[in-house]
């Protein structure tokens, strides 16, 4: 399955696309110096094809490119991190108010 990750600023998220159609996105809120990932949602048709994590790798080698760390609220974020090992240097503790 071809599936290009798109970044989207304006709308605060990474989109996966197949041919013309967006069939995954990963959301997230920049505050604080770090970026939140808050959910992620892909489509029943594609799932188990690799959607989830090409908007994974992607979201976070943008953060790593940005400079920037993580915080996975998202727990297939949090979870895909867990089982990619190169990514946990990423991860922070949400910062407190």
């Amino acid at each position: 399955m071809d599936i290009r990750v798109r970044h989207q600023p304006e709308q605060h998220r990474f989109a996966a696309v197949h041919e013309d159609d967006v069939v995954g996105v990963a959301g997230y809120e920049r505050r604080d110096g770090v970026v939140v990932l808050t959910h992620t949602v892909v489509e029943r048709a594609v799932e188990g094809k690799g959607v989830g994590s090409a908007l994974a790798r992607t979201a976070l080698d943008a953060a790593r490119a940005d400079g920037l760390q993580v915080v996975p609220v998202c727990p297939f974020m949090n979870a895909w991190i867990r089982r990619h090992a190169e990514y946990a240097d990423l991860v922070v503790e949400p910062p407190t108010d």
